[in-house]
């Protein structure tokens, strides 16, 4: 595969990613678990459940960044052929 196609495939993916995760973090934001009647809303509670939304885009990101290092490698290298001369 190409460099060119293999980094627009990459960025569409990460295009992807962005906009699935500010929409997971929008709809924490915007509406908030709603806790039982007799429990009282803290705002610790608040906080932890925007950080569980924010923690798996984190994780991603550190994906994303080993895709792409991963990619680049590939390419600069050339592919590795096992007991096969060109």
């Amino acid at each position: 595969m190409s460099l060119r196609i293999a980094d627009s495939i990459f960025w569409i993916a990460v295009a992807c990613c962005t906009l699935a995760q500010l929409a997971i973090v929008q709809s924490v934001i915007v509406s908030p678990a709603r806790a039982p009647e007799h429990a009282p809303a803290s705002a610790t509670r608040r906080v932890v459940e925007i950080a569980w939304a924010i923690l798996p885009g984190v994780a991603l990101a550190v994906v994303l960044v080993f895709t792409w290092r991963a990619i680049h490698a590939t390419h600069l290298t050339g592919p590795v052929l096992t007991g096969m001369m060109r």
